[in-house]
């Protein structure tokens, strides 16, 4: 399948998805028991839904319940299942002619992962130079400000082939391609040999990049490799959106970018819609997709893992959760649905309200019973194509 404007994506954070067995402790961040298995016995919900394309998040062995503190690349953690699961889950997926992508976490590893762990222990370890040390062995450059996360030197040759031979390890496998974490991270130069490699190999296959600098803090621009980071930081900042400029340095790096602006839009004309106008919208998101080239695909959302889902956003509106999803298919780009937006997942408290693992708010359970059976008929009536 080549993706286009009617592309579906849907979302699922393999860990609150499918398969636990209970929902007792989901607001710790442990692991609640949701498994590859768990998503491969809900492919007919999946298709019935009408997606087009599932996006996984991480499976690689980890040391964290959502799985991006990576200990092993190359492996499936025992927590989410097996590589048979995952295979499959993509060779069932492809039957029904849906792809499977996953998060891809170039940028950065668990302090856990025994490569860190024995270059902090031994100054003179094949893997010294894999990490950036400001003072060895304590003090390095990390995710942001996640000192659990060291960043990898993705410069150094062999650091860098170990990156990009485990992105090949799982296309191997069947995967149609991945979701690019932090692209702001590595440098453009990792950039251009990770994407010229593997297109070469898997033309067909996908590669979406995140591009988003907002709330990132001035102190942490030092982890950031990206070109004129600090402009493009102060605009982003200060301006509101992410500035043109700084996607358009990732054409021809990858298929395309998650679109924070349209989402930004979404949200006022919702809220605004009296003063904003559907019109409003289009024509600034025209304009937005004007500096683009026609192939480079945007993706609209709603909500994801990282922020306040829409119906806690918006105060349970249903009807402007309908409204907004019209909105987003009628955009020209691909749509992206996060797990359970469609059956009225919501929560209580938000991310920003002070707690240490607030982010748990928006990764909480899918609802499999009490679904509000009238909000997704309504998802799949729009998501009807024929």
């Amino acid at each position: 399948m080549v993706w286009d404007k009617n592309t579906v994506v849907y979302q699922v954070f393999i860990d609150r998805f499918a398969g636990f067995e209970s929902e007792e402790g989901w607001d710790e961040p442990e692991f609640l028991g949701g498994s590859l298995e768990g998503v491969y016995n809900k492919l007919d919900y999946l298709e019935d839904l009408r997606v087009d394309v599932i996006w996984l998040s991480p499976f690689y062995e980890t040391s964290a319940y959502h799985g991006y503190h990576i200990t092993d690349f190359f492996s499936v953690d025992p927590n989410f299942g097996t590589e048979e699961d995952l295979e499959n889950i993509i060779e069932e997926a492809h039957s029904r002619d849906i792809e499977v992508i996953a998060d891809f976490v170039p940028n950065h590893l668990s302090h856990k992962h025994p490569y860190f762990v024995e270059a902090q222990e031994n100054l003179d370890s094949e893997y010294h130079d894999w990490f950036y040390w400001n003072d060895w062995p304590d003090n390095y450059l990390c995710f942001l400000e996640f000192e659990e996360l060291p960043k990898i030197n993705l410069d150094n040759t062999e650091a860098r082939e170990h990156i990009i031979k485990a992105a090949e390890y799982w296309l191997d496998k069947g995967l149609d391609g991945y979701r690019l974490d932090h692209v702001e991270g590595p440098s453009n130069n990792f950039w251009e040999e990770f994407h010229t490699r593997l297109k070469q190999e898997y033309p067909d296959r996908t590669f979406i990049g995140e591009v988003w600098m907002r709330g990132i803090k001035y102190r942490e621009l030092e982890t950031l490799l990206t070109s004129y980071k600090r402009f493009k930081w102060f605009v982003q900042q200060f301006v509101g959106a992410p500035p043109t400029f700084h996607q358009k340095s990732y054409i021809g790096l990858m298929d395309g970018l998650l679109d924070f602006r349209a989402k930004r839009l979404i949200d006022r004309y919702v809220r605004y819609n009296s003063k904003i106008t559907k019109k409003v919208v289009k024509t600034a998101l025209k304009l937005h997709y004007s500096r683009f080239p026609d192939n480079f695909y945007l993706p609209v959302f709603l909500d994801n893992h990282d922020m306040n889902r829409f119906l806690y956003r918006f105060e349970d509106d249903k009807d402007k959760l309908v409204e907004a999803l019209e909105l987003q298919l009628d955009l020209g780009q691909p749509t992206i649905i996060y797990y359970g937006t469609e059956v009225g997942l919501s929560h209580s408290k938000g991310l920003e309200e002070g707690e240490e693992h607030g982010d748990l708010q928006a990764r909480r359970p899918m609802k499999w019973e009490d679904q509000d059976e009238e909000l997704l008929k309504s998802f799949r009536d729009r998501l009807n194509r024929d």
